[in-house]
């Protein structure tokens, strides 16, 4: 490649990361029709007026445009969330699902749909125009946009707290991947554990455990009932009921190394109890070198929690294995799952 075609492509890729976001907005515009869902309830490749006309019906709007409607799915035909082709006969395009778009139906078990809607609201956008003002002069992002952290917002805002809820849980079914790792444990405490989606697939699972979900007052007061499980508000920082084992889903990486140390220790004393008690950490493992399907979204992940939460990250081994030492976890082990976020399972012996 020569040093014009070399300029040429530099400049096409700077095009193409300063439109980044319209991908986002697109397929957001998307999901909040229903576009995937409408597909999906036709059983076969859909025409532009049948989506239309669906449109109609669930949205109770009389004339949805034909034109906007098109332009955006022409683009997410090009970015391979759905295909379309020509019907010689009817001279139609059809539009049909591919395997992201199956990850967006919201009557799916596995969907991620409401993260999504979630990581696109502009409560969530917006901290990051305050980026660049934090790299210069310290501070949180999300402070700066709206005057709170992000855990005050889920407090004085019932809407938001839904909203980051629903998020949360729609990831439930995929990280319970765990084969026979809940073999052994009668009793298990979900720190952090929002509305109880992720302990309540546990037990289903393995009907065995009694359960126990346990984050801020506030938060489980919404908490729907649970077979098995019981719902108990506290603070991490100061107790955790005791349990045979404790799993986390995507606390560590909202905190520091100082404030995840204090956790991982209260995690310690809650399991003290138990002969072969263990700590189960749903969570990032960071690869910034790597090639795998998920470790560019790690570091995504990773400016993610500088923006929205005070001295959050995303942790590469030596980071984990450092922060587990400090906690009284001289052991660990990391299973690969089939998603993003790994499990670390900590031992204290």
């Amino acid at each position: 490649m020569d040093i014009e075609e070399e300029s040429l492509k530099g400049q096409a890729d700077i095009w193409e990361h300063m439109f980044a976001f319209v991908d986002s907005m697109a397929l957001k515009c998307a999901i909040e029709l229903g576009i995937p869902d409408i597909i999906n309830s036709h059983g076969r490749p859909t025409t532009m007026s049948e989506i239309i006309e669906s449109l109609k019906t669930t949205t109770s709007s009389s004339s949805p445009s034909v034109d906007f409607l098109t332009r955006v799915m022409r683009l997410l035909v090009r970015k391979r969330i759905f295909t379309s082709h020509s019907h010689q006969e009817s001279n139609q395009t059809l539009y049909d699902l591919t395997p992201s778009s199956k990850w967006l139906l919201k009557d799916s078990e596995l969907n991620l749909s409401r993260l999504f809607l979630f990581e696109t609201d502009p409560t969530l956008v917006t901290p990051w125009h305050y980026m660049g003002k934090c790299v210069q002069d310290g501070g949180l992002s999300f402070q700066k946009a709206h005057g709170c952290g992000i855990w005050d917002l889920t407090l004085a805002n019932p809407q938001f707290n839904q909203l980051f809820n629903e998020g949360m849980a729609c990831t439930a079914k995929m990280q319970v991947d765990y084969r026979n790792g809940f073999n052994g444990i009668g009793s298990l405490v979900d720190v952090g554990g929002g509305t109880g989606a992720i302990i309540a697939e546990i037990v289903k699972a393995n009907p065995h455990i009694q359960g126990i979900n346990f984050d801020l007052p506030h938060v489980v007061a919404t908490a729907p009932e649970y077979p098995g499980i019981s719902h108990v508000g506290g603070d991490m920082f100061a107790h955790i009921p005791e349990a045979d084992a404790v799993i986390m889903k995507w606390i560590m990486h909202c905190w520091s190394d100082e404030n995840c140390v204090k956790i991982l220790r209260n995690c310690r004393k809650a399991i003290s109890k138990t002969k072969n008690g263990k700590v189960i950490i749903v969570d990032c493992v960071l690869r910034p070198e790597g090639d795998g399907l998920f470790d560019e979204t790690g570091l995504a992940f990773d400016l993610l929690m500088m923006v929205n939460t005070l001295g959050g990250k995303e942790r590469t081994e030596i980071e984990w294995n450092i922060l587990l030492k400090s906690a009284g976890f001289p052991r660990y082990n990391i299973i690969q799952l089939p998603t993003f976020p790994s499990i670390i399972e900590a031992f204290p012996e």
